[in-house]
């Protein structure tokens, strides 16, 4: 088509005017708006699909966490973001592909008037349309080949933005060819690309008139096709769902609120999950009536519970990235420091100086080339346009002066922010719940801690590097079209575009694989944290080669995963690569022809190609940002799944802190369950006055263990209420509640640290002397003395190089180091030799630690708590009888089965007692001795006396009481049961009788069986006659070691 130029001496017209400008906004008008609308698109649409609920706590610090995400209801949906079906979308995409056709069709029609024209010399010389047109032609077609790519890439297209950019493309598209209808129909016409404007040569229309009016009139068919088409199909879907929706809306409400499948069942899976798999809202406030934290504490013990690493995480959009890590911002930003914020302020003006210097220094090579160009024949120096060259390359660049000012300011804001995230996420595991860490794998826990670096990373390039890159990019294109022309911007425009579209759309097709490769390396670490952490599993059942090579399968699947995302970076490079060449070899041949023309000075060619190689940088640049972005994120995904989980039991709004405590307990009719379909708890109602001892008896499961844990408010009961001194424990604070409450567990686990570290952790304030009196009144402070460094020993990993009987000990010192007025012993003696454990509890109870002190003691070893002032005997989580040792037993109850049981097992022993005794009376008349126990025929011998029963003689020996733990300080550990502690002596590897020589008085019992005797372990090793009672079984029947056996059983040997 031919298009006007006016020329000197002429004044456009408004319809060339309109046709002009028309024509140069058309492609652009299309893209921001096709940008805009999709971004809000997104926002909108993920509130409408995912719809979000604030949480009802805050972060570490009392930073807010992200929003959590509830189910979408019927009526949530909205009529715009209906989507149409796959017939539909097939029948747009063939309307997209001839709209670009249409435009190809314009190109050709162009060239082949050119090719037509040249040659044919008149006044205005060979025939070319002007720039103007060619943005329109194929900035247009390059627009719409990108709508018809989003519509085979969207899952729902076309939707609302695709009719948005067909309305105005419709418009424009109207503007554009009734304008140029008005200029090839008026009086006056000049052919573009001419030097001088001519009068029309003909009445009517050329023949290249008509096709260009042609092709546009079909397009503008085809876009009205698309716009009544979509309104119409989406108006009838729209009109369809409602109808649905309010049908279901008619039936009962209960259907609406109903939970998912899971919705029941809070978990910590807190990713974007769809279907079935999406939150319920958190309708708690975290301090409600019954259980802090609602149902957070009664959470079903399933996979979903623990911190594990998912199979697939979630597609999120850009929306939903930066909604959740924008969580991150309050923990990043220097609020409290004006040096920071002013040291910031200062990086983005040098950031702003870099962009000047960018813009400068090709635009001050081509005034150095245009100077060095002789003028008359005269070359002269350019002094001064080459020495500002020299200033701006030295500013220029991340390694220039201005990008290294802008590093060394930014240290110590990168230090905060990196301290700032890793201390919060450190401090925000601490403050979650129990049912967190019971269910946590730590492996995973401690790789989402280590991506603090990657978050700081993410965020220091985003604000430094990609955001300058943008304005770069986005100067660029004004620089191209100030400085050559609209037809030079195009082709950056369109480099940039598709350079950025292809990087965008190969990187997140690898997406997956980048994630499978950073799955793969956490699988890896927690595999080898893992087998390091149960190094004696591994040993006592000789797995080495197993989890050799489990560590090596880790590896080999983390390397699988490695080369696939090296071999699609590198795709991805060479595609890069080839869209920018081809966009610079098209403009610089283009400015090379016009340079050759005349038309474009040396000088500008030379600014042009240094813009290029310099635009070339950031393009560059943003591929390998994107790909470490992606990388960032998707590491930061399980940071950022951390920091949503929120523990289940926090203070109340109101709560207090309790100054005082004398240790009256009170539970009243207290419920709760970790599973609601299996109570752990029903109706528990107990009493613990100031300075008592209560007991909690049971079988494995009964309860004991959560009663402790109410106690401690690790969880929250969900009926009834625990008093303390008169106040509700929830209207309490957690650390108030705790600060007078000691615990020693089961399984003490130790800081791999010193004994005086360990011991010192309970009170920092104490002295040494006071470390001193708590380890003599746990029994442990002569056995630590023994160790050749003391108390400056290191305990190892866990304290594993202490015996468990030393550990509890050590448990029970830093409990008395801590001074609380109500103690909880969980089976804190059961690794201890009865003897042992019985003068720890006489020094806890009523010795001037225990005066005053509330005690609840959990034990399986019913001698040890027939002192306690009351018994509680659970089953199945409720209370089946109350009351002291002796009225239990006259109940004939439950506890008095136990004790029947308990007393059997002592029958039992006794009878082993003999038959040991008898077998010593049978070796000394054979005259055997203990020097030829290990000759052959009588070790057979003794052996076919030995197989009527008996243990080995060695297996119960027992040792004094410092010495019931054997234990190699050596960096070795030695395991055995303070109860029954053969040592092994040195390399010899013999065994030792232990057991106390010393000589004992007879107490004058009668025969009838004393109940007191507990198990009594062989001693092969006695050839007295008068059997006084070894430490060992004077220590497991809570008898002193003067205790002898009755004369009934001496009698019976």
């Amino acid at each position: 088509m031919d298009a006007l130029k006016s020329g000197r001496g002429f004044q456009p017209s408004l319809a060339e005017v309109v046709f002009r400008n028309s024509q140069l906004c058309y492609p652009v008008v299309l893209l921001f708006a096709f940008i805009i609308s999709a971004g809000i698109h997104s926002i909108v649409t993920s509130k409408t699909e995912e719809e979000v609920v604030a949480p009802t706590i805050k972060g570490p610090g009392g930073k807010p966490l992200p929003f959590t995400k509830r189910r979408r209801e019927h009526h949530d949906i909205q009529a715009p973001f209906v989507h149409n079906g796959d017939v539909a979308k097939t029948v747009f995409q063939y309307l997209s592909a001839g709209l670009v056709l249409s435009f190809v069709a314009n190109g050709a029609a162009i060239a082949l008037h050119a090719v037509s024209a040249r040659g044919v010399k008149g006044e205005v010389g060979d025939w070319w349309c002007d720039e103007q047109r060619i943005v329109y032609v194929a900035g247009s077609a390059f627009f719409y080949v990108y709508v018809l790519i989003t519509l085979f890439d969207w899952e729902h297209s076309p939707n609302i933005v695709h009719f948005i950019t067909w309305v105005l493309g419709l418009g424009g598209e109207i503007v554009v060819l009734l304008s140029f209808a008005l200029i090839v129909t008026g009086s006056r016409y000049s052919t573009l690309g001419a030097q001088d404007p001519i009068p029309k040569q003909t009445d009517g229309l050329d023949r290249w008139d008509l096709v260009d009016l042609s092709i546009g009139g079909v397009r503008i068919l085809i876009v009205t096709i698309m716009v009544f088409t979509y309104a119409a199909l989406t108006t009838r879907k729209c009109i369809k769902e409602k109808q649905r929706y309010d049908e279901e809306a008619s039936h009962s409400d209960s259907d609406e609120s109903s939970p998912l499948l899971n919705g029941s069942h809070p978990n910590y899976h807190t990713g974007s999950n769809r279907g079935n798999d999406r939150r319920l809202p958190r309708t708690d406030s975290g301090f409600g009536s019954e259980n802090g934290a609602g149902e957070a504490g009664c959470q079903q013990r399933d996979a979903e519970a623990a911190f594990y690493r998912p199979q697939k995480l979630p597609h999120k959009t850009w929306f939903e990235y930066c909604r959740g890590y924008s969580v991150f911002f309050p923990y990043l930003w220097p609020a409290n420091s004006l040096k920071l914020q002013g040291i910031i302020l200062v990086c983005f003006v040098l950031v702003l100086l870099q962009r000047f210097v960018n813009i400068a220094v090709p635009a001050q090579m081509g005034r150095v080339t245009d100077a060095l160009e002789p003028k008359d024949g005269v070359f002269k120096m350019p002094w001064m346009q080459v020495g500002l060259l020299v200033l701006y390359k030295l500013l220029q660049g991340p390694s220039g002066l201005l990008g290294s000012l802008r590093s060394i300011l930014w240290i110590p804001v990168s230090q905060h922010t990196y301290r700032a995230l890793t201390t919060a996420a450190f401090e925000h595991v601490h403050s979650l719940s129990l049912d967190f860490h019971l269910g946590k794998r730590t492996g995973e826990v401690l790789s989402a801690l280590n991506k603090g670096a990657s978050i700081n990373q993410f965020l220091e390039q985003t604000t430094f590097q990609v955001v300058p890159m943008l304005i770069d990019l986005f100067i660029a294109i004004i620089f191209f079209y100030v400085k050559f022309g609209p037809m030079y911007a195009l082709f950056v425009s369109v480099i940039t575009f598709y350079y950025l579209f292809l990087t965008i759309r190969m990187a997140a097709t690898r997406a997956d694989q980048r994630r499978d490769m950073v799955n793969a390396d956490r699988e890896e670490e927690a595999v080898k944290n893992d087998s390091i952490t149960s190094y004696e599993t591994v040993k006592y059942f000789n797995a080495e080669k197993y989890e050799f090579a489990r560590y090596r399968n880790a590896i080999l699947n983390f390397q699988a995963a490695e080369a696939k995302v090296t071999f699609g970076m590198n795709h991805m490079n060479m595609c890069q690569s080839m869209v920018f060449m081809c966009g610079f070899l098209v403009i610089m041949m283009t400015c090379a022809y016009q340079v050759s023309q005349g038309t474009r000075t040396l000088g500008e060619f030379v600014s042009l190609i240094t813009y290029l190689g310099q635009l070339q940088g950031p393009l560059n640049f943003f591929g390998t940002f994107y790909r470490t972005i992606q990388q960032a994120m998707i590491s930061g995904e399980r940071l950022l799944e951390l920091f949503k989980i929120q523990p289940s039991v926090i203070d109340g709004p109101d709560v207090q802190d309790l100054a005082s405590c004398s240790g009256h307990l009170k539970w009243n009719n207290v419920g709760f369950s970790y599973d609601k379909r299996r109570p752990a708890l029903h109706d528990l109602s107990f009493e613990c006055k100031p300075g008592t001892t209560t007991a909690f008896v049971g079988e494995s499961g009964g309860g004991k263990s959560t009663v402790f844990r109410l106690m401690f408010r690790y969880y929250n009961c969900q009926e009834g209420s625990i008093q303390m001194d008169g106040h509700d424990v929830k209207d309490l604070t957690i650390d108030s509640v705790r600060r007078f409450i000691g615990v020693v567990p089961q399984d003490t686990i130790l800081f791999n640290e010193t004994l005086m570290y360990n011991l010192k952790y309970a009170n920092p304030n104490a002295t040494e002397e006071d470390v001193y009196d708590a380890c003599r009144a746990a029994a442990i402070h002569d056995r630590i003395l023994s160790f050749p460094d003391g108390y400056a020993t290191k305990v190892g990993e866990r304290g594993l190089r202490l015996s468990g009987g030393e550990k509890q000990r050590v448990a029970i010192a830093r409990t008395i180091l801590k001074n609380p007025q109500i103690i909880m012993l969980d089976e804190a003696t059961s690794a201890l030799d009865g003897e042992t454990e019985q003068k720890i509890q006489s020094k806890l109870i009523s010795g001037n630690f225990g005066e005053g002190r509330t005690l609840l003691i959990i034990a399986h070893r019913l001698s040890t708590i027939t002192h306690a002032d009351q018994i509680i005997v659970l089953h199945a989580g409720t209370m089946v009888e109350k009351g002291t040792h002796q009225e239990l037993l006259a109940l004939g109850g439950r506890y008095a089965s136990m004790w029947e049981k308990h007393c059997r097992a002592e029958r039992a022993a006794e009878h082993a007692l003999r038959a040991t005794l008898k077998a010593q009376k049978l070796l000394s008349r054979a005259n055997l001795s203990r020097d030829d126990d290990h000759s052959d025929g009588d070790s057979m011998a003794s052996s076919a006396i030995l197989q009527t029963g008996l243990k080995s003689p060695t297996a119960g020996t027992s040792t004094p009481d410092n010495e019931s733990d054997t234990t190699s300080h050596g960096g070795t550990s030695s395991h055995s049961d303070d109860d029954s502690s053969a040592s092994v002596s040195g390399s010899e590897g013999t065994l030792h009788d232990e057991a106390s020589d010393d000589s004992h008085e007879e107490d004058n019992h009668n025969s009838a069986y004393d109940p007191r005797i507990a198990a009594i372990q062989p001693i092969a090793g006695r050839r007295d006659n008068s059997q006084p009672l070894s430490a060992s079984y004077a220590s497991r029947s809570g008898l002193s070691s003067s205790y002898s056996l009755p004369r009934r059983v001496r009698a019976s040997t």
